[in-house]
């Protein structure tokens, strides 16, 4: 039930594939990753079907892999690349390519390695079903690959071709080196598996699905008889899939099963890694309410685990992502510090989310980042120099900037985005964090972007400095940042776009666009926020107010208690805010009161109907699309995450729930759902109709058939919604002012 994304803030909900497709469409700032080289001043990029790097910092260009040599024998055209990734010492690398999708990503394909001594390109995985491969990478002496393919793991040795299984007991619902739906939805765990340091073996995850009941969706397009689509789909208050991880030796496949305590269904194993230069494993437990983690030390060779980190929170504990969660091979790894044998770790137990050193000895933690503000992300490491760099902003939740600080806790907090450049930053450093690729937006400048010199924030060159070329990137303003107090002294960020020939004098009809919940926020600085890709024309033109606000419990970097104070509350806290910043706006002389639209999708398609049923003085037409109905259909990890169990709490859950209200709508309702929709099931378009013939509310109803959760499949499905949208909105709440 999600569907926008705040940039890299830590949440867990941030990682979701859907709030990237849905903030892509409305309101994405983009990420800065490149393909840094292991020599730190060169990259690697894929340019018209071959290989090049750059090197800084003149950017001298280079092929590495040319077109022919992409070439597989016998063949006419080269192989498509879609992802790539190099051994350890870059002296071969592995190619992605005939991808398919699962749930959100492509992750699925085939791969060939192309070898730099040799100059062979070689498929891998002939043997196993074509575009099965997954996460296929090196071992770390480069002589053997290892992949998963029909939820069993495998071993490749590159000089002979040998394919060894590493696991046989893969079927639909146990998986070995990857994950479900859910884990994927909710954690971003996709690639299920690491190898030792040592290159002698693999620790893997293995989920036990077959106690997850099915939840049946319905194909009627594709045959003319309909087919059953199902899909292991654990709904709050169900338990989770069991999870375990073990070790698989490569000589003899045998597999040693670490022994963390606890009922594997009544917990998650959301992150596991090998500690470098040891033979044994770091993994994070939380437990099935996710409001206490544990860091277990394993021992890969024996199996037996110690504890060496516990922490709590009243509501949730936050699981910090680092990185980017919606490339192909992300793994939210931990940040380990070698020198002083210890991780790099995120808290908000004072609070604020702060960086802290966790040692794996024992040893007492340092609290590294200090003050009333939030790390919002981690970029960089140099244990070199002793200093971590990460970005924050202390005194504009809708922006973000470089900060440094020394590893040992005894530095301050140095900014180091320039102060010209008031907006949304993002970084990507050089593996010896000498360059960095820096990116920067705000609402009136597009996207652009440098590489700088880390020391001194410099531009390589005058052509693509940002701040020299700053008068020339920045466009007129037109969307307008604002604070809005309400009567519950709860005070909130928001944008608004204005008509084009504003009028003062005139009264406006409005148009918020919500989601709400703590899986985004929708008020960002950045370029293109305050634009409706779903409205055919110029909002702005016709004559609309458009407005988006940021509720308590949205991921905005205010601290631990803005965030947390929706824990039990969702569909209730989130709503009264909304409707209170609302009646607010329309004290302002020139809204129109009588002409109020509230629209949202996934998440904010559930706000728009609460907002519609629960203040249908306030909301006259509502655009709702593939909202949750019922918080019950949704699915457990983060449902009950921020709403806890319903065998414990249940009115909760009917409390924040539309159906609840239903009965109340008074003003213009468009239902929107995807009949084929994996997240938000249809059922929930089922139960709410149901309630609204109950009553006898009348209402416009649009199903597109086996359309997933962004409708974005079948010919012509974006032109047909977008047309939707806009004539609803013009029909029932008129532009212009008057």
């Amino acid at each position: 039930m999600k569907n926008a994304k705040k940039s890299s803030i830590s949440n867990l909900n941030t990682f979701k594939i859907l709030l990237f497709i849905c903030f892509f469409f409305f309101n994405f700032n983009g990420n800065a990753q490149v393909n840094w080289a292991n020599d730190g001043d060169s990259y690697f990029k894929f340019e018209k079907n071959q290989l090049v790097t750059y090197t800084l910092p003149n950017n001298d260009v280079k092929t590495v892999i040319s077109k022919e040599q992409l070439t597989p024998a016998g063949k006419s055209e080269p192989i498509a690349v879609a992802h790539f990734t190099f051994s350890l010492d870059q002296q071969k690398i592995l190619l992605f390519t005939n991808t398919k999708k699962v749930w959100r990503l492509n992750t699925k394909g085939d791969y060939w390695v192309f070898n730099f001594k040799t100059n062979t390109l070689t498929q891998i995985g002939k043997t196993l079903a074509p575009s099965s491969l997954m996460f296929a990478k090196f071992s770390p002496d480069g002589n053997t690959i290892a992949y998963v393919s029909e939820n069993n793991l495998y071993s490749e040795d590159y000089a002979t071709g040998n394919i060894q299984p590493l696991t046989n007991d893969g079927t639909v619902s146990l998986m070995n080196g990857t994950f479900d739906w859910a884990y994927e939805e909710e954690f971003a765990c996709r690639d299920g598996f690491r190898w030792s340091p040592d290159s002698k073996s693999i620790a893997y995850w293995q989920l036990d699905a077959s106690t997850i009941k099915k939840f049946y969706m319905i194909n009627n397009t594709d045959a003319i008889y309909s087919q059953l689509v199902p899909l292991e789909y654990p709904k709050v208050g169900e338990s989770p899939s069991a999870c375990k991880v073990g070790v698989v030796n490569i000589s003899d496949a045998k597999t040693t099963w670490m022994d963390v305590p606890g009922d594997p269904s009544q917990n998650y194993l959301v992150r596991m890694e090998f500690i470098p230069t040891t033979n044994k494993l770091l993994i994070q437990q939380l437990n099935r309410k996710q409001n206490k983690s544990k860091l277990y030390i394993a021992d890969a060779l024996n199996g037996n685990t110690k504890v060496i980190q516990e922490e709590s929170d009243e509501a949730w504990v936050d699981i910090f992502q680092i990185g980017n969660p919606y490339a192909i091979d992300y793994t939210n790894n931990f940040s380990f510090l070698e020198a002083t044998n210890s991780i790099l770790w995120a808290s908000e137990k004072d609070g604020w989310r702060h960086l802290y050193q966790i040692s794996l000895e024992g040893k007492p933690e340092i609290l590294i980042t200090k003050g009333a503000y939030d790390v919002i992300d981690l970029k960089h490491i140099n244990s070199k120099e002793g200093y971590v760099y990460y970005l924050a902003s202390p005194d504009n939740a809708t922006q973000k900037y470089l900060y440094k600080t020394k590893l040992n806790g005894k530095g301050k907090n140095e900014l180091l985005s320039p102060e010209a450049l008031k907006g949304n930053h993002d970084y990507s450093f050089s593996s010896n964090g000498k360059y960095a690729s820096h990116t920067f937006s705000n609402h009136y400048t597009p996207r652009t972007k440098e590489f700088i010199t880390v020391a001194n924030h410099k531009a390589l060159s005058e052509a693509e400095s940002i701040v020299d070329n700053l008068k020339k990137l920045e466009e007129k303003a037109t969307t307008e940042f604002f604070k809005i107090k309400t009567a519950d002294n709860v005070e909130m960020d928001g944008w608004m776009v204005k008509p084009t020939n504003f009028d003062p004098n005139k009264k406006y009809p409005v148009v918020f666009y919500v989601y709400s919940e703590p899986a985004g926020a929708t008020v960002s600085d950045a370029y293109s926020v305050g634009q409706n890709r779903l409205y055919k024309g110029d909002m702005a033109q016709d004559g609309y107010l458009y407005i988006s606000l940021d509720n308590r419990g949205t991921p905005a970097p205010k601290g631990r208690a803005w965030r947390k104070s929706i824990y039990r509350k969702i569909g209730v806290l989130n709503i009264n805010d909304q409707a209170m910043a609302a009646k607010e706006i329309l004290k302002w002389d020139f809204v129109d009161a009588e002409r109020v639209a509230v629209w949202g999708w996934s998440g904010g398609g559930s706000a728009t109907l609460n907002l519609m049923f629960q203040y249908p003085e306030i909301y006259k037409t509502g655009i709702s699309i593939a909202a949750v109905a019922n918080q019950l259909t949704y699915d457990n990890i983060y449902q009950e995450r921020y709403m806890g169990l319903p065998q414990e709490n249940m009115e909760d859950f009917m409390v924040g729930s539309p159906m609840t209200y239903a009965k109340n709508l008074k003003g213009n309702l468009l239902y929107i759902h995807g009949t084929g929709d994996d997240n938000v099931h249809y059922q929930n378009a089922e139960l709410l109709l149901n309630e609204l013939i109950k009553h006898n509310k009348q209402f416009q109803f649009m199903p597109y058939p086996n359309r997933t959760h962004g409708l974005r499949e079948g010919a012509g499905t974006f032109e047909h919604l977008s047309t939707l949208y806009t004539n609803y909105l013009k029909q029932h709440c008129p532009p212009g002012g008057r």
